[in-house]
């Protein structure tokens, strides 16, 4: 992990201007802003370019010799194939009304982080090497040449966004900074400048399924283990299927949620909830090759989202469902719900989802055939279907994190809020500047959650720790609910750093605490093991009254004995 320092020194950031202009400005790579060099063995597995052994922080990158010819040919393509990008390159003013809504900005004061100028990195490329102006005045026309140390700062910057689009809510002219971080990506790949932590779970999730490299009897063993915990919790041994053709539903969740806390509650509470609905007519299965929901190739390019995203309808259709419902994950609901049915055609037999428990349509869902999780949720709290005892979560002042993807990406604001405030007593919502549209980043998002990168995180991670310490501060919250993944590990970290009085978890772990399931033993602790606090107390009385029958006992003997 890379050296960080104190909170207190990470919150001193210097926004003075630079003295010299920033084409005159090299790069530097400082510890805990950049992350590891991808790896040739994962370059191989998914037929990525030029694989070899390689550092960012190393002078000599490996590139081949035509490299240049290489990125700009890519660049002249995207150009054509994309008009937003192209559009992207000319329409900017520089107005800077982006400047300061980028999280690593904020917390870096560096200005190549800002939105503005972060783009400008490729579109003064676009201007030196495509435009008339630009070739003849370069640098007064705003343009400049491809050279080593440019695409240097090309790799260094583009991985210093999460494409979590902040910006582009703030651009007047709508432009989108993160499809031009995700055009800049793909340029860097062309000549096999990717990071570790994005080519290693995408080769991983190529060979098996999903990101972590998880085989298929792990993972069902992992399942397996989640319901024996929930047995213990509850009483009640939940039996998940797994890869049973003709299920009606196919469920896919991250993979994050089956191997890593605090999802692995989160997951929990998804085989808590399908329990519950088996006896009201929920006929659906998991799989164990289709084991991902998230895709990392989303940051990688197009290309690679589309040839991850495929194993979702192969499956489904394999199994022969009617539909999909997608666990809590920001960028595959993004992928699933935006980009999905164009990457491929829904199988024949997948049909527009409908609730076996609520006969809800859910009629959004008509093209990609797929809905959240928490829509589902949502449905059936509102239909009267779940028994629930909010008093369980009593322990938890909560609030919620609006997750970028499904946020700002989707505009998907009222579901899980719906869901928490029907499980949950004491429910704060952080101020209105910071959540729904106008969500803070995580600071980890699209791939950079690792931890050689820690010093940029934590500094990303700033604008969402502030709104988290000022609930904290006014309204004693003490847990941070999210419906994504990357965030239930990056704002872990976040909130162990900044606002350590603050845990993170899932909306439905909240909803397994809450459910109450038929035929349960009396529940005295929540899907984290932890007792609940009335259980200490009822001890306590339980003591006090056997002491003070003993003691009656004694009196009525004494009382004899004097008689």
């Amino acid at each position: 992990m890379a050296k960080v320092g104190s909170p207190e020194e990470l919150a001193r950031i210097d926004y003075s201007p630079p003295k010299k202009s920033w084409m005159d400005i090299p790069p530097e790579f400082r510890e805990g802003r950049w992350c590891y060099g991808s790896k040739a063995k994962d370059h191989a597995v998914v037929g990525l370019p030029n694989p070899r052994a390689w550092s960012p922080a190393d002078e000599d990158w490996k590139l081949p010799d035509n490299w240049k010819e290489i990125f700009l040919e890519g660049m002249r393509e995207r150009l054509h194939k994309y008009r937003s990008f192209q559009l992207f390159m000319d329409i900017c003013v520089r107005c800077g009304a982006c400047a300061d809504k980028c999280h690593f900005f904020i917390g870096s004061g560096d200005p190549k982080n800002m939105p503005v100028l972060r783009a400008e990195l490729l579109r003064s490329i676009y201007r030196g090497e495509f435009t008339t102006a630009g070739k003849i005045m370069g640098k007064l026309a705003g343009g400049r040449k491809l050279t080593y140390d440019v695409f240097k700062e090309l790799f260094y910057y583009f991985f210093q966004c999460t494409e979590c689009r902040r910006c582009s809510l703030f651009c007047p002219y709508g432009i989108d900074t993160a499809e031009v971080t995700m055009i800049g990506r793909e340029l860097l790949n062309l000549l096999g400048c990717n990071i570790d932590w994005i080519t290693g779970p995408v080769a991983n999730c190529y060979r098996t399924g999903n990101h972590l490299g998880i085989q298929p009897h792990a993972y069902h063993s992992m399942l397996e283990f989640f319901c024996e915990e929930i047995e213990e919790i509850t009483g009640i041994l939940p039996e998940p299927s797994f890869n049973r053709k003709g299920a009606e539903i196919l469920f896919i969740t991250p993979s994050g949620d089956v191997f890593a806390d605090p999802g692995t509650f989160t997951a929990m509470g998804y085989i808590m909830l399908f329990h519950y609905l088996e006896g009201l007519g929920l006929d659906l299965t998991w799989s164990t090759y289709a084991s991902e929901g998230g895709n990392f190739g989303f940051f990688t390019s197009h290309e690679m989202a589309k040839r991850l995203n495929a194993k979702m309808y192969a499956e489904a259709e394999r199994l022969g469902v009617k539909f999909i419902i997608g666990g809590e994950c920001g960028h595959m609901w993004r992928v699933c719900n935006q980009y999905m049915d164009t990457f491929w055609e829904p199988p024949k037999s997948l049909e527009t989802p409908v609730s076996p428990i609520t006969g809800t349509r859910f009629e959004h869902a008509k093209e990609h055939k797929m809905i959240h999780i928490c829509e589902f949720t949502a449905d059936l709290i509102k239909h009267g279907k779940l028994n629930l005892d909010p008093s369980r979560n009593d322990p938890y002042r909560v609030t919620f994190h609006d997750s970028c993807n499904t946020a700002r990406g989707m505009g998907f604001f009222e579901e899980p809020r719906y869901v928490l405030e029907n499980i949950v007593n004491h429910f704060h919502e952080m101020p209105e500047s910071t959540i729904r549209e106008q969500t803070f980043c995580c600071g980890s998002g699209s791939g950079l959650n690792t931890d050689e990168f820690m010093d940029m995180r934590m500094r990303g991670a700033l604008p969402r720790a502030n709104a988290v310490q000022y609930v904290h501060d006014r309204h004693d919250v003490n847990l941070l609910s999210c419906i994504c993944a990357i965030d239930r590990a990056t704002l872990t970290t976040l909130t162990e750093y900044w606002v350590p009085d603050v845990e993170v978890s899932g909306v439905h772990e909240l909803l397994g605490n809450a459910l109450i399931l038929e035929g349960e033993k009396k529940r005295t602790m929540n899907l984290r093991g932890e007792e609940f606090p009335w259980v200490e107390e009822e001890e306590e009385e339980e003591v006090e009254e056997a002491a003070e029958e003993v003691a009656d006992e004694e009196a009525a003997g004494k009382a004899e004995g004097e008689e």
